[in-house]
């Protein structure tokens, strides 16, 4: 189980810093999103919490030791039967 939070970890947290900087380089760049810092920081915690419930449903419906949605076989990841 340690591996698949490592991963839930991961993506979370990488899919947080995307968002926020996204945010606030589309502020800064464009006059199309004006918002603030802070503002952007909470913004980014949502697409933060989608990545943990599909991180969790994948964890069901592929390899339950990662939390990507492809099946056992076909993740490069899963450990080879020998």
């Amino acid at each position: 189980m340690p591996r698949f939070l490592y991963d839930l970890a991961e993506r979370t947290i990488l899919t947080y810093v995307e968002t926020f900087l996204g945010l606030l380089l589309a502020s800064g760049v464009t006059d199309l999103v004006d918002i603030s810092t802070a503002k952007a920081a909470a913004i980014a915690a949502l697409p933060a919490a989608l990545a943990v419930v599909k991180s969790a449903a994948g964890s069901l419906l592929g390899n339950n030791a990662s939390a990507a949605w492809l099946p056992a076989g076909k993740d490069p990841a899963a450990p080879r039967p020998l």
